[in-house]
Protein backbone atom coordinates (compact mmCIF):
# COMPACT_ATOMS: atom_id res chain seq x y z
CA UNK A 1 0.00 0.00 0.00
CA UNK A 2 1.68 3.54 -1.27
CA UNK A 3 -0.13 6.30 1.23
CA UNK A 4 -1.34 9.28 -1.78
CA UNK A 5 -0.01 12.27 0.11
CA UNK A 6 3.52 10.79 0.16
CA UNK A 7 2.61 9.66 -3.08
CA UNK A 8 2.10 13.00 -4.57
CA UNK A 9 4.43 14.74 -2.11
CA UNK A 10 7.62 13.11 -3.08
CA UNK A 11 6.96 12.73 -7.05
CA UNK A 12 5.52 16.89 -6.98
CA UNK A 13 1.95 15.77 -7.77
CA UNK A 14 -1.24 17.76 -8.21
CA UNK A 15 -4.38 16.12 -6.90
CA UNK A 16 -7.24 16.50 -9.28
CA UNK A 17 -10.10 15.14 -7.39
CA UNK A 18 -10.87 14.52 -4.01
CA UNK A 19 -10.68 11.01 -3.14
CA UNK A 20 -12.25 9.19 0.14
CA UNK A 21 -9.81 6.83 0.62
CA UNK A 22 -5.95 7.81 1.76
CA UNK A 23 -3.89 4.78 0.67
CA UNK A 24 -3.74 3.37 -2.94
CA UNK A 25 -3.48 -0.82 -3.61
CA UNK A 26 0.30 -0.69 -5.32
CA UNK A 27 2.26 -3.84 -4.90
CA UNK A 28 4.44 -3.97 -8.09
CA UNK A 29 7.04 -1.14 -9.17
CA UNK A 30 6.00 -0.55 -12.82
CA UNK A 31 4.12 1.73 -14.80
CA UNK A 32 1.50 1.20 -17.60
CA UNK A 33 0.72 3.79 -20.63
CA UNK A 34 -2.70 2.96 -21.60
CA UNK A 35 -2.08 3.86 -25.48
CA UNK A 36 -3.25 0.22 -26.30
CA UNK A 37 -6.15 0.03 -23.96
CA UNK A 38 -7.30 3.36 -25.19
CA UNK A 39 -7.62 1.55 -28.78
CA UNK A 40 -9.72 -1.54 -27.90
CA UNK A 41 -7.22 -3.98 -26.71
CA UNK A 42 -7.27 -5.17 -23.34
CA UNK A 43 -5.85 -9.00 -23.23
CA UNK A 44 -2.95 -7.69 -21.68
CA UNK A 45 -3.73 -4.93 -20.04
CA UNK A 46 -1.68 -4.33 -16.23
CA UNK A 47 -4.40 -2.87 -14.63
CA UNK A 48 -2.82 -3.16 -11.02
CA UNK A 49 0.24 -0.66 -11.97
CA UNK A 50 0.13 3.37 -12.02
CA UNK A 51 -1.37 3.96 -15.47
CA UNK A 52 0.88 6.91 -17.34
CA UNK A 53 -0.86 9.38 -19.76
CA UNK A 54 1.23 11.27 -21.82
CA UNK A 55 1.35 13.74 -24.78
CA UNK A 56 0.49 10.43 -27.26
CA UNK A 57 -2.25 9.02 -25.56
CA UNK A 58 -3.66 12.21 -24.64
CA UNK A 59 -3.86 13.48 -28.02
CA UNK A 60 -5.98 10.31 -29.23
CA UNK A 61 -8.35 10.60 -25.89
CA UNK A 62 -8.79 14.62 -27.56
CA UNK A 63 -9.50 13.71 -30.76
CA UNK A 64 -12.08 11.48 -30.43
CA UNK A 65 -15.74 12.49 -30.34
CA UNK A 66 -17.36 13.41 -26.78
CA UNK A 67 -19.42 10.35 -26.97
CA UNK A 68 -17.03 7.69 -27.77
CA UNK A 69 -14.10 9.44 -25.34
CA UNK A 70 -16.56 8.10 -22.86
CA UNK A 71 -17.20 4.63 -23.60
CA UNK A 72 -13.46 4.38 -24.12
CA UNK A 73 -12.74 5.91 -20.31
CA UNK A 74 -15.41 3.93 -19.04
CA UNK A 75 -14.58 0.61 -19.84
CA UNK A 76 -10.99 1.18 -19.08
CA UNK A 77 -11.76 2.64 -15.76
CA UNK A 78 -14.23 -0.26 -14.84
CA UNK A 79 -10.61 -2.01 -13.74
CA UNK A 80 -9.59 -1.80 -10.74
CA UNK A 81 -6.90 1.13 -11.35
CA UNK A 82 -4.90 2.11 -8.66
CA UNK A 83 -4.38 6.09 -10.05
CA UNK A 84 -3.79 8.28 -12.87
CA UNK A 85 -1.47 10.51 -13.53
CA UNK A 86 -1.44 12.68 -16.34
CA UNK A 87 2.67 14.33 -17.76
CA UNK A 88 3.16 17.55 -19.49
CA UNK A 89 1.51 19.54 -17.12
CA UNK A 90 -1.62 17.99 -18.99
CA UNK A 91 -5.45 18.76 -17.78
CA UNK A 92 -7.29 15.69 -18.10
CA UNK A 93 -10.60 15.31 -19.83
CA UNK A 94 -13.74 16.44 -17.62
CA UNK A 95 -14.93 12.82 -18.76
CA UNK A 96 -12.23 11.30 -17.01
CA UNK A 97 -12.37 13.24 -13.75
CA UNK A 98 -15.97 12.48 -13.33
CA UNK A 99 -15.42 8.73 -13.84
CA UNK A 100 -12.83 9.28 -11.45
CA UNK A 101 -14.90 10.61 -8.84
CA UNK A 102 -17.23 7.86 -9.11
CA UNK A 103 -14.74 5.14 -8.66
CA UNK A 104 -12.90 6.97 -6.08
CA UNK A 105 -9.89 6.89 -8.07
CA UNK A 106 -7.13 9.58 -7.57
CA UNK A 107 -5.97 11.81 -10.60
CA UNK A 108 -2.65 13.66 -10.71
CA UNK A 109 -0.83 15.71 -12.81
CA UNK A 110 2.74 15.98 -13.53
CA UNK A 111 4.25 19.20 -14.43
CA UNK A 112 7.24 16.95 -15.84
CA UNK A 113 7.87 15.37 -18.93
CA UNK A 114 6.61 11.31 -19.35
CA UNK A 115 10.16 9.76 -19.46
CA UNK A 116 11.25 12.25 -16.29
CA UNK A 117 8.37 11.08 -14.58
CA UNK A 118 8.29 7.61 -15.04
CA UNK A 119 11.71 7.30 -14.07
CA UNK A 120 11.10 9.18 -10.99
CA UNK A 121 8.36 6.91 -10.25
CA UNK A 122 9.87 3.63 -11.06
CA UNK A 123 12.77 4.74 -8.65
CA UNK A 124 10.36 5.87 -5.78
CA UNK A 125 7.84 2.57 -5.96
CA UNK A 126 11.52 0.61 -5.74
CA UNK A 127 12.23 2.11 -2.80
CA UNK A 128 8.77 2.57 -0.87
CA UNK A 129 7.63 -1.74 -2.10
CA UNK A 130 11.58 -2.87 -1.36
CA UNK A 131 11.87 -5.37 1.58
CA UNK A 132 12.63 -3.65 5.09
CA UNK A 133 13.78 -4.29 8.24
CA UNK A 134 15.28 -2.58 11.20
CA UNK A 135 18.07 -3.03 13.35
CA UNK A 136 19.88 -1.57 16.31
CA UNK A 137 23.14 -0.10 15.29
CA UNK A 138 25.22 2.98 13.86
CA UNK A 139 25.21 3.18 10.29
CA UNK A 140 28.49 5.44 8.93
CA UNK A 141 30.38 6.68 5.55
CA UNK A 142 34.00 6.01 6.29
CA UNK A 143 36.03 6.61 2.87
CA UNK A 144 32.65 6.36 0.70
CA UNK A 145 32.53 3.09 2.13
CA UNK A 146 29.14 2.28 4.55
CA UNK A 147 29.73 0.83 7.53
CA UNK A 148 27.10 -0.38 9.85
CA UNK A 149 28.28 -0.48 14.08
CA UNK A 150 26.52 -3.20 15.54
CA UNK A 151 26.32 -4.90 19.40
CA UNK A 152 25.53 -4.24 22.50
CA UNK A 153 23.93 -1.79 23.89
CA UNK A 154 26.78 0.13 25.94
CA UNK A 155 29.50 -1.32 24.12
CA UNK A 156 30.62 1.95 22.65
CA UNK A 157 28.67 2.26 18.97
CA UNK A 158 28.09 5.75 19.03
CA UNK A 159 31.15 7.26 20.64
CA UNK A 160 33.26 5.38 18.15
CA UNK A 161 30.62 6.96 15.47
CA UNK A 162 31.35 10.51 17.29
CA UNK A 163 34.97 10.13 16.52
CA UNK A 164 34.99 9.01 13.03
CA UNK A 165 32.39 12.37 12.31
CA UNK A 166 35.30 14.51 14.11
CA UNK A 167 37.64 12.77 11.40
CA UNK A 168 35.51 14.57 8.67
CA UNK A 169 33.19 10.93 8.24
CA UNK A 170 29.50 11.34 8.02
CA UNK A 171 27.05 10.01 10.41
CA UNK A 172 23.81 8.43 8.48
CA UNK A 173 21.66 6.80 11.34
CA UNK A 174 22.25 6.32 15.24
CA UNK A 175 20.91 3.88 17.30
CA UNK A 176 18.06 3.08 14.74
CA UNK A 177 18.57 2.15 11.09
CA UNK A 178 16.03 1.49 9.10
CA UNK A 179 17.18 -0.88 6.24
CA UNK A 180 15.48 -1.81 3.16
CA UNK A 181 17.00 -3.53 -0.26
CA UNK A 182 16.89 -2.11 -3.07
CA UNK A 183 18.63 -4.49 -5.53
CA UNK A 184 19.56 -8.25 -5.51
CA UNK A 185 22.60 -7.40 -3.80
CA UNK A 186 22.43 -3.50 -2.43
CA UNK A 187 21.28 -2.68 1.02
CA UNK A 188 20.18 0.96 1.78
CA UNK A 189 20.06 2.10 5.74
CA UNK A 190 19.32 5.26 6.96
CA UNK A 191 17.67 6.72 9.85
CA UNK A 192 13.86 7.20 10.93
CA UNK A 193 12.80 10.87 10.07
CA UNK A 194 12.22 11.87 13.78
CA UNK A 195 15.61 11.20 15.22
CA UNK A 196 17.57 11.90 12.10
CA UNK A 197 20.86 13.93 12.99
CA UNK A 198 20.32 13.22 16.22
CA UNK A 199 23.32 11.19 18.34
CA UNK A 200 22.55 9.81 22.20
CA UNK A 201 25.83 9.98 24.02
CA UNK A 202 26.17 8.43 27.59
CA UNK A 203 26.86 10.94 30.50
CA UNK A 204 25.83 13.93 28.12
CA UNK A 205 22.55 12.89 26.34
CA UNK A 206 20.73 13.77 23.12
CA UNK A 207 23.26 16.10 20.65
CA UNK A 208 21.98 17.31 16.78
CA UNK A 209 25.15 16.50 14.67
CA UNK A 210 23.93 18.59 12.06
CA UNK A 211 23.35 21.60 13.88
CA UNK A 212 26.82 20.68 16.04
CA UNK A 213 29.57 19.35 13.12
CA UNK A 214 27.51 21.33 10.14
CA UNK A 215 25.61 19.31 7.23
CA UNK A 216 28.52 18.25 5.46
CA UNK A 217 28.69 15.90 8.75
CA UNK A 218 25.85 13.70 8.19
CA UNK A 219 24.07 12.18 5.03
CA UNK A 220 20.25 11.03 4.66
CA UNK A 221 20.96 7.24 3.40
CA UNK A 222 23.79 5.14 2.46
CA UNK A 223 24.42 1.82 1.08
CA UNK A 224 25.46 -0.80 3.75
CA UNK A 225 28.77 -2.32 2.54
CA UNK A 226 30.35 -4.20 5.33
CA UNK A 227 29.20 -4.77 9.43
CA UNK A 228 31.47 -4.37 12.13
CA UNK A 229 30.27 -5.91 14.86
CA UNK A 230 31.40 -4.20 18.49
CA UNK A 231 32.02 -6.72 21.62
CA UNK A 232 33.85 -6.16 24.99
CA UNK A 233 37.19 -7.87 24.90
CA UNK A 234 37.37 -11.48 25.92
CA UNK A 235 40.62 -12.80 27.02
CA UNK A 236 39.57 -16.18 26.63
CA UNK A 237 38.09 -16.13 23.21
CA UNK A 238 40.61 -15.95 19.97
CA UNK A 239 40.07 -13.46 17.81
CA UNK A 240 41.43 -13.59 14.04
CA UNK A 241 44.66 -12.49 13.21
CA UNK A 242 45.14 -12.75 9.78
CA UNK A 243 42.12 -12.37 7.61
CA UNK A 244 42.13 -14.90 5.46
CA UNK A 245 38.60 -15.95 5.75
CA UNK A 246 35.83 -13.76 5.28
CA UNK A 247 33.00 -14.29 6.84
CA UNK A 248 29.55 -12.93 6.02
CA UNK A 249 26.14 -11.55 7.51
CA UNK A 250 22.94 -12.05 5.64
CA UNK A 251 20.39 -9.18 5.49
CA UNK A 252 17.42 -9.04 3.85
CA UNK A 253 18.82 -12.05 1.29
CA UNK A 254 21.87 -9.99 0.72
CA UNK A 255 25.26 -11.39 2.14
CA UNK A 256 27.51 -7.80 3.70
CA UNK A 257 31.67 -8.59 4.59
CA UNK A 258 31.09 -9.12 8.51
CA UNK A 259 33.53 -8.30 11.43
CA UNK A 260 34.01 -8.76 15.02
CA UNK A 261 35.79 -5.93 16.49
CA UNK A 262 37.03 -6.27 20.15
CA UNK A 263 36.54 -3.42 22.57
CA UNK A 264 38.86 -2.68 25.35
CA UNK A 265 40.72 0.08 27.07
CA UNK A 266 43.63 1.95 24.34
CA UNK A 267 42.28 1.00 21.61
CA UNK A 268 41.22 3.27 19.18
CA UNK A 269 38.10 2.21 17.38
CA UNK A 270 37.45 4.88 15.03
CA UNK A 271 40.94 4.73 13.21
CA UNK A 272 40.73 0.76 13.35
CA UNK A 273 36.98 1.63 11.10
CA UNK A 274 38.94 3.36 9.00
CA UNK A 275 41.89 1.17 8.24
CA UNK A 276 38.78 -1.68 7.69
CA UNK A 277 36.98 0.40 5.61
CA UNK A 278 39.54 1.10 3.26
CA UNK A 279 40.88 -2.43 3.22
CA UNK A 280 37.27 -3.28 1.74
CA UNK A 281 37.61 -0.86 -0.49
CA UNK A 282 41.27 -2.45 -1.61
CA UNK A 283 40.00 -5.96 -1.60
CA UNK A 284 37.23 -4.67 -4.09
CA UNK A 285 39.83 -3.37 -6.48
CA UNK A 286 41.52 -7.01 -6.32
CA UNK A 287 44.37 -6.68 -3.64
CA UNK A 288 44.01 -8.30 0.09
CA UNK A 289 46.94 -7.73 2.21
CA UNK A 290 46.81 -11.35 4.09
CA UNK A 291 46.41 -13.55 0.91
CA UNK A 292 49.92 -11.06 -0.38
CA UNK A 293 51.81 -11.75 2.45
CA UNK A 294 50.54 -15.69 2.27
CA UNK A 295 51.22 -15.61 -1.05
CA UNK A 296 55.18 -14.50 0.04
CA UNK A 297 55.72 -17.15 2.45
CA UNK A 298 54.60 -19.61 0.14
CA UNK A 299 57.36 -18.33 -2.49
CA UNK A 300 59.82 -18.26 0.45
CA UNK A 301 58.97 -21.84 1.88
CA UNK A 302 59.21 -23.20 -1.88
CA UNK A 303 62.65 -21.79 -2.87
CA UNK A 304 63.71 -22.87 0.70
CA UNK A 305 62.74 -26.58 -0.32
Amino acid sequence: MISIEDFRTKLELELVNPVKRTEMDINVTDLNRPGMQFCGFYEYFASERPQVIGKVEMTYLSSLPSEERCKTLERYMSYNIPCIVCCWGMQPPQELIDLAKERDIPVFISKVKTTKFSLAAIMYLNRMLAPHVTRHGVLVDVYGVGVLLTGESGVGKSEAALELIKRGHQLAADDVVDICRVADDRLIGESPETIRHFMEIRGIGIIDIRAMYGVGAVVLSKSIDMVIHLEKWDSAKEYDRLGLTEEKETILGVEVPYQVMPVKPGRNLAIIIEVAARNLSLKRMGYSAAHELDRRLNEMIARQD
